[in-house]
């Protein structure tokens, strides 16, 4: 890193705390502090939700798995595309007509207050766990841009982007992001040209090199499908239903659209964040392949080929704008998750109505508990996006089934849907154990859910009426 490179990583840290502390002023209340008062654009909500997903898994994981392998990843976000059609038709109009504040209120109308913080408590868990992976992926690749240790990038990341979420709120976060979003993404481009440029190739050229080397591979109709997670079959119909629960289910995801004007502004961010999202892996796809060409295929250490080649290949000032490329991607997963998390604890199981300094208290917890268990968490031998997808797949079924039960006229006991919620985890390690791809997982815990559910209130009438 040289002073040209510093003074831009510099300038962009220092910016990003002053637009969250200018932010502060405008957060007279909880209510504006997690939802912007209801006044978020639907473009800043959409770029948002991309940062929030995606962010440093991108830069970490996605050009790694082009370098190792090919394009088959992409099969995952056609499927999202779907999802998001799906939360935009379903979910998304249930959550304006009740004007809720979390969305795991409508299971407290449904099915009392303990249901609602039962969801809520499985959201916190699987986004604490989720985002601790996610924040670990930053580390790695600060780890990699510095030369500090692991521990040392993740409490430095973790406190920086601590300062403008506790004082901005989330108006200050997805402004930010969407600022992040669009600074790595020119970051990926600028990776492009660059090796394009100096390799003396044109776009075409390397493309059919590619092709021909079958770098470019999206389709994988793999006959293994129940074992291998990118087998298209259970890649595409994953993804659907992974991001079905993500941004339908996942309170930080819907976080962003429940602070859009109205549910046409909330529909278009939705759905305009996957078709952005398509063509966000699609750069960085590309990336990790040229990156393999520039490279010549040299063995490079898992989930550290971009970062290795940032710190190795480019030239002052790009580099330093890619370092804060990197940086960005790591603080929209960190301040996302902070955010969230306090929203949901606030509204969902300190039953709402909180001041703005709590707020603010409970953020500074939820920041510290993350940066705890990001350092409790090692790496394993599989790519780092793959772990954060597959934890998110271990309840994401539970509470789809939750929403979809919630829709029947049914009165459910409060112990089958608690047994159904259980069965639906539980079966998820049976799953794993039984080497099941992790994209199958959702499909059969949701099913799990509702026919457990359904069985265990069917049990439980039939023995009410005998008693009578």
């Amino acid at each position: 890193m040289q002073p040209l490179d510093l003074a831009i990583v510099m300038l962009f840290l220092a910016g990003n705390t002053l637009f969250g502390l200018w932010h502060a002023k405008g957060n007279k209340n909880s209510g504006d502090y997690f939802l912007g008062g209801h006044k978020l654009p639907w473009v800043v909500s959409m770029f948002s939700i991309v940062a929030s997903e995606t962010s440093v898994l991108t830069f970490v994981s996605v050009p790694g798995l082009a370098y190792r392998g090919d394009w088959t990843f992409l099969q995952l976000p056609l499927g999202y595309l779907i999802g998001r059609v799906l939360v935009s038709t379903l979910l998304l109009p249930l959550y304006f007509k009740h004007g809720v504040n979390s969305i795991y209120e409508i299971i407290g109308m449904r099915f009392g207050q303990g249901m609602h913080r039962v969801a809520s408590i499985v959201f916190l868990v699987t986004r604490t766990l989720g985002d601790a992976i996610r924040f670990l992926a930053a580390g790695v690749v600060v780890q990699v841009v510095t030369g500090w240790s692991l521990p040392m990038s993740v409490i430095v990341i973790g406190l920086v982007t601590l300062v403008y979420t506790l004082s901005g709120g989330i108006k200050a976060v997805v402004w930010l992001e969407s600022f992040q979003f669009g600074l790595y993404l020119i970051g990926g481009l600028v990776s492009i040209f660059y090796i394009l440029h100096s390799t003396g190739n044109t776009l075409p050229g390397v493309i059919s090199i590619l092709a021909a080397m079958g770098k470019l591979k999206v389709l994988n109709f793999d006959p293994h499908l129940l074992t291998n997670p990118m087998s298209f079959t259970g890649a595409f119909f994953g993804g659907i239903l992974l991001s079905l629960c993500s941004h339908g289910v996942d309170y930080m995801m819907v976080q962003r659209v429940l602070g859009c004007r109205n549910l046409a502004a909330a529909q278009k961010a939705m759905i305009g964040s996957g078709i952005f999202v398509l063509f966000q892996f699609s750069v960085f796809l590309l990336a990790g392949s040229l990156i393999w060409l520039f490279l010549h295929g040299a063995p490079v250490e898992k989930d550290r080929e971009f970062a290795t080649f940032i710190v190795h290949s480019l030239p002052t000032g790009l580099k330093g704008l890619l370092v804060a490329g990197v940086l960005s991607a790591a603080m929209s997963t960190h301040s996302s998750a902070i955010n969230s998390l306090a929203s949901s604890t606030v509204n969902d199981i300190m039953g709402g109505g909180a001041s703005l300094s709590v707020s603010r208290i409970v953020s500074f917890v939820w920041a510290v508990v993350l940066i705890v268990i990001a350092l409790m968490f090692d790496e394993s031998d599989k790519a780092i996006v793959m772990v954060g997808l597959e934890i998110a797949s271990f309840t994401y079924g539970g509470l789809l089934g939750l929403f979809l039960l919630s829709k029947s006229s049914r009165n459910f006991h409060p112990v089958s849907l608690s047994t159904g919620l259980v069965a639906s985890m539980a079966i998820v390690f049976v799953l794993k154990y039984l080497g099941l791809a992790w994209t199958w997982y959702i499909a059969v815990s949701v099913t799990v859910n509702l026919l457990v559910t359904i069985s265990v209130d069917l049990f439980f009438q039939n023995r009410q009426s005998k008693t009578r």
